[in-house]
């Protein structure tokens, strides 16, 4: 059985690694645990996810505001119904329709399965999402991160971390992605709490929680 992360985990996580780290114990004591919010699985999360590459969150949630108006949770075989045109005018950008409809097309030909994902490990999920048009590794880690709930994954590339992290530490530039990647492995195997922490942290202080 694939642990996940819980109201019970998270609590667990954060208090293996305020032990380890007094940054992250101060994120806790100063603005508590984040909320776990249930999200959807499968094509309609990775839609989403996939709104949100490189635009701003408001724009983001915009998007996926309109297509939930339509159909919500979104399906591929909705989407396919639905072509180019009628996405389009929902706001997603010509490059992320080809790669919304790629990716329905795939399901429907069975040449991908959001069930199988499920039950692979990280690794073995990344890679065979990344196969797809328009998902990169953020946005596997993100989809197994939050739509699955894994404890384990640490989105070295992700924009909010990079920048919680660096005022977390005092620091006064960003970290590489390498170095990101290095930062990430003392916290195993609870990377996913440490994410969720530094975007809570991220979030309290700029006043978006």
């Amino acid at each position: 059985m694939v642990l996940k992360i819980t109201k019970l985990t998270l609590s667990k996580g954060a208090e293996e690694l305020s032990k380890r780290d007094t940054d992250i114990a101060r994120i806790v004591d100063k603005f508590g645990l984040p909320s776990i919010k249930p999200r959807t699985q499968g094509y309609n999360a990775i839609l989403n996810i996939i709104c949100g590459q490189q635009i701003s969150t408001s724009a983001a949630r915009a998007i996926g505001q309109r297509l939930a108006l339509i159909e919500s949770p979104m399906t591929h075989k909705t989407a396919l119904k639905l072509g180019p045109d009628r996405l389009r005018s929902v706001g997603l950008s010509k490059p992320k329709v080809k790669y919304a409809l790629g990716i329905a097309h795939a399901i429907e030909k069975g040449e991908f399965s959001f069930r199988k994902v499920a039950h692979m490990t990280d690794d073995a999920a990344i890679k065979e999402m990344t196969k797809l048009k328009g998902i990169g590794k953020w946005s596997a880690e993100v989809y197994l991160l939050f739509s699955l709930q894994r404890p384990d994954l640490w989105p070295a590339e992700d924009l909010g971390i990079i920048k919680g992290y660096t005022h977390l530490r005092g620091l006064k530039k960003y970290p590489d992605r390498e170095q990101m990647v290095k930062i990430g492995e003392p916290w195993r195997p609870w990377r996913s709490v440490a994410a969720r922490l530094i975007w809570h942290y991220i979030n309290s202080i700029e006043g978006r929680v």
